[in-house]
């Protein structure tokens, strides 16, 4: 009798899974139809959806790009697309495009405010990418004062002679630290400056302009306009109120009471006043606390106004990642030997600005946003310019197609923000997940 094996002597191979749980299939069932609320949501969301682009499509796709009116726009909708027809009219944007981007700054001067924008992603690069040489940085602290001569034009020696007066300070804050401490050392850092702006600052580029004159055309402010405004306001906003927030976050947590008292009054006085106030101060008050005859530009004021802002927003923020941290985060620092600064410049504020990452991003985000502001003191940001050309007698009953497009820039410069602020997260990102 043949002897039975039950035994298999050789593996099978894998069998593929069943084509219901992989693949688009797989994926749908898994996020789209588990169950029957799932399903009931899949449902409503896709008729909401199929309702949206029923109405939206049509729009886009009788969309006229070349006409000189909206009457003009309509007419070709309507001996196109039949006379209940519909169609968006972004002709206006392809007319008043480089109003919308620059204002009213000289056409012939475009080139100005290009070069000073390229100049600007290149003096940011190493800041938000540490991977580049730190060389560039050098550019970095240059730039401000180029892209403010590029925009505005004039001489010079000017913005070289407000530079010098950081360098003075810093000078200052070296000698008197050395010798007097560092209270003493932040004092003179400040007053020295001060003293350099208001009284040598003007007679040197004067001077040294009539030896070397180099300059370019003026631009008055009041020719600044569009998202060439907007960007100035809130890049210049976001770059000075970091700084500021920081160190308002420290004085804050200070056991000085005189620095931590200003440091509580000022936070709390800014937080507690609406942006839009500040501005009618910026535009309307601020001149009277000048000396007469102070020529104070309309935009360095608002920029000013803004950057105190939204630097109290951003201190609250940064107090708060300082407060998350364990407290034996300090002590290791004492037990290193490491004094105040270097302590938070080297273990405490990479991890509590690491913790308020998102916060921050969601301060500046704000502030981009609220450059919009400026409108209502008389300023031509893309929300006044939209008024503008809404009043003229050729553009005059569109809506969307203007207020689509501003939207649509600000999503792209905010997004671009959000999803920086990812990258950063996850390249600063030590802990498991």
């Amino acid at each position: 009798m043949a002897e039975t094996t039950y035994v298999r002597t050789e593996m099978l191979p894998p069998k593929p899974p069943p084509p219901s749980q992989t693949g688009v299939v797989g994926w749908m069932r898994e996020n789209l139809f588990d169950g029957w609320k799932n399903t009931l949501l899949t449902l409503v969301a896709l008729y909401v959806v199929y309702a949206l682009l029923s109405a939206a499509l049509p729009w886009f796709l009788h969309a006229v790009w070349d006409a000189d009116s909206l009457n003009e726009c309509r007419e070709v909708i309507k001996a196109s697309w039949g006379p209940e027809a519909d169609g968006a009219c972004f002709a206006v944007i392809r007319d008043r495009w480089h109003q919308m981007l620059y204002g009213f700054y000289p056409q012939e001067l475009y080139w100005r405010p290009n070069l000073a924008f390229v100049l600007m992603l290149v003096a940011l690069s190493p800041v938000l990418f540490p991977n580049l040489p730190r060389r560039m940085l050098l550019f970095s602290l240059v730039y401000p004062f180029l892209g403010y001569w590029l925009l505005w034009g004039g001489t010079m020696w000017a913005p070289v002679s407000w530079a010098l007066g950081f360098v003075l300070g810093y000078f200052a804050f070296v000698i008197v630290n050395d010798r007097g401490g560092t209270i003493l050392a932040a004092i003179a850092a400040v007053i020295v400056p001060l003293l350099w702006w208001f009284f040598g600052a003007g007679p040197f580029a004067d001077l040294v302009q009539s030896l070397i004159p180099i300059s370019l055309t003026d631009v008055e402010s009041r020719q600044f306009g569009g998202f060439m405004l907007s960007v100035t306001i809130g890049i210049t906003g976001i770059v000075g109120s970091l700084p500021l927030g920081i160190i308002l976050a420290l004085g804050r947590q200070s056991n000085l009471l005189m620095v931590k008292s200003l440091s509580v009054g000022f936070i709390e006085f800014i937080r507690g006043v609406p942006l839009i106030t500040l501005l009618f101060v910026a535009s309307t008050l601020l001149n009277i606390f000048m000396p007469p005859g102070t020529n104070f530009d309309i935009i360095l004021r608002v920029v000013i106004m803004v950057t105190l802002f939204s630097a109290a927003y951003v201190a609250e923020v940064v107090r708060g990642g300082l407060a998350a941290l364990p407290k034996g985060q300090y002590e290791a620092a004492a037990a290193l030997g490491l004094d105040y600064w270097k302590s938070m410049r080297l273990v405490i504020l990479p991890q509590a600005l690491k913790i308020a990452i998102p916060g921050i991003v969601s301060t500046f985000i704000g502030l981009f946003k609220d450059t919009t502001l400026v409108s209502i003191i008389g300023l031509m940001d893309p929300i006044g310019l939209t008024n503008a050309i809404r009043a003229n007698a050729e553009w005059q009953g569109i809506i969307w197609e203007l207020y689509g497009f501003v939207a649509l820039v600000f999503w792209i410069f905010c997004f671009s923000m959000s999803r920086y602020s990812m990258y950063l997260e996850s390249r600063l990102e030590t802990g498991h997940r």
